[in-house]
């Protein structure tokens, strides 16, 4: 792995637009651009990655994780955050964060006629699985590890 130890551009990094979701769920949030600003780093411990939405989409669909945290954070643009509390809008200098276990799904949806940028940051556990509160989805870990499944543990 090639570590980048010098100031960098984001936008100089290849963006992956591909998503692991099966269906009916991949098509809800490509082709959204990520590029991992943690793994051009060399990082390890840490995922950053520089998103960016464009309008009619959402970044996933709304989960949460069992061992990772999670913290978004507007760099321009405006999404809007849902979680169990409602949706609230997230503009450019704005954050918000999700604590590991913390069972209040979450995701961002892009509702304005501009792409919206924003950085997704977590600690990388090997032990996490995430939950989808609204849909029949589940991430499995540690075993399955990448794995999409529905809630009882059906395949996709």
């Amino acid at each position: 792995m090639k570590v980048i130890a010098r100031p960098v551009n984001p936008l100089e990094l290849k963006a992956s637009t591909r998503s692991g979701y099966p269906e009916p769920f991949r098509s809800r949030v490509v082709p959204r651009e990520k590029r991992a600003l943690g793994d051009a780093a060399g990082l390890t411990r840490i995922g950053v990655n520089y998103t960016v939405l464009k309008p009619g989409l959402q970044s996933s669909m709304r989960h949460w994780h069992t061992h990772e945290d999670e913290l978004v954070y507007v760099l321009s643009g405006e999404v809007v955050l849902v979680t169990d509390a409602g949706e609230q809008p997230l503009k450019a200098g704005q954050y918000a964060g999700f604590p590991a276990g913390h069972a209040d799904g979450h995701h961002l949806i892009n509702r304005s006629s501009e792409p919206a940028v924003y950085l997704e940051i977590s600690n990388r556990d090997a032990e996490d699985a995430g939950h989808y509160p609204d849909i029949d989805l589940r991430w499995n870990a540690p075993d399955a590890r990448g794995k999409y499944s529905h809630k009882d543990g059906r395949s996709y």
